[in-house]
């Protein structure tokens, strides 16, 4: 089995509001198209990914691996159809059809529709309340509900019958297993997924957000880092070589502001400390440059998959004082980890002349950072 999936995003979505249409809007710190698409390019079991685009917004859409851009129609039937003709001479032996709206289905939704996928199968949820005709803000009548479904997609269909179906069917349809039913073909009804909402209104942007936020993994660590003052005429804060009548000592330049937030990193992936990467029995760290340990850092967190969402760290000491040089230390730490300095805060406060920072021994540092993979 060879499967590829449509992703339907050329519609305007006027009813769910906002100056763009909804599949570009923001949700969860991206946008609803980018998490509908993730799901597809990330799916072991699907080689291609097709995205059907509006003509206004394709001209607009880079060229990203992975994803191959058609243009859309008039009608969501036709711009299914359009993905489809991509496909027909290629050796894809399966399809799943999604809207772009439902950013929030999951792996297990699609590997249902998968398992089941003989012909023709989609996921679908049992209507539980009751069902009402309406006219005029009125109650009219009544509906059995009994063997009724709310359809879901993706939907999934043997590629070669459901291309027939479609180049047979000029109709506008509902959806796809409306034109696999019209074509003779049998579908499978799978379990669907009440997280496997569409956003139609405002409201329903809030919902699928709640929904993806709690997908997150969310990790918080803590750096905590101590430097001793010795002979010098600066110290190295957080990449910027501070003016001060003494210096820090330690095996490296010990900049105890970029230890501390390397260390929080770290902390948040459950990694240890500087120490385990980076030990200071092996001579070729000694004076080495801090940015170095937290570049180290975030690539890691970046290969596990994670992005850091911000850091916040304090400086403890009575002198240099660290006001005047706090905005050159964001920016230059923002270079550091490709973080907005606004998703950065440097900071400081005395012990109020208690202790060995207030005695002006030495700086403390204190760093926390969040990290989140989507």
């Amino acid at each position: 089995m060879k499967v590829a999936a449509i992703i339907v995003a050329a519609g305007r979505g006027t009813r769910a509001g906002g100056p763009v249409p909804k599949q570009w809007q923001p949700l969860a710190d991206r946008r609803v198209i980018d998490w509908a698409l993730s799901l597809f390019l990330s799916h072991p079991r699907i080689s291609r990914v097709v995205l059907v685009l509006h003509p206004d917004d394709l001209p607009d859409w880079p060229e990203t691996r992975g994803i191959e851009a058609v243009t859309g129609d008039a009608s969501r039937t036709a711009s299914v159809r359009n993905g489809l003709e991509h496909l027909a001479s290629s050796d894809v032996t399966h399809v799943l059809i999604h809207d772009v709206a439902r950013p929030c289905t999951s792996p297990e939704t699609i590997d249902a529709v998968l398992d089941a996928l003989g012909v023709a199968a989609a996921p679908a949820l049992p209507v539980t309340d009751a069902l009402w005709h309406g006219e005029n803000d009125r109650v009219v009548g009544t509906q059995d509900r009994t063997g009724l479904f709310r359809a879901q997609t993706p939907q999934g269909f043997e590629f070669a019958a459901i291309l027939a179906a479609h180049r047979n069917h000029p109709d506008i349809a509902a959806d796809d297993v409306t034109i696999a039913r019209a074509a003779g073909l049998d579908v499978v009804i799978v379990p669907g997924d009440e997280s496997n909402l569409k956003i139609t209104h405002p409201s329903d942007f809030a919902r699928a957000e709640m929904h993806l936020r709690g997908q997150m993994d969310i990790r918080i660590g803590n750096g905590y880092d101590v430097h001793r003052f010795g002979p010098g005429n600066h110290v190295m804060l957080c990449g910027i070589a501070v003016p001060h009548d003494r210096g820090l000592q330690g095996h490296s330049d010990a900049d105890v502001g970029l230890h501390a937030l390397t260390d929080a990193i770290y902390g948040a992936l459950a990694e240890g400390d500087i120490g385990r990467h980076f030990p200071p029995s092996d001579p070729q760290w000694k004076g080495a440059e801090s940015h170095i340990f937290l570049r180290h850092a975030v690539e890691l967190a970046t290969e596990k998959g994670f992005r850091i969402s911000n850091m916040d760290l304090t400086l403890v000491c009575e002198h240099p004082k660290i006001g005047p040089h706090a905005a050159a230390m964001q920016s230059v730490v923002g270079e550091m980890t490709d973080l907005a300095p606004n998703r950065i805060s440097i900071k400081a406060t005395t012990s109020e002349r208690l202790g060995f920072t207030g005695r002006e021994e030495g700086i403390a540092a204190i760093a926390t950072a969040l990290l989140i993979k989507p």
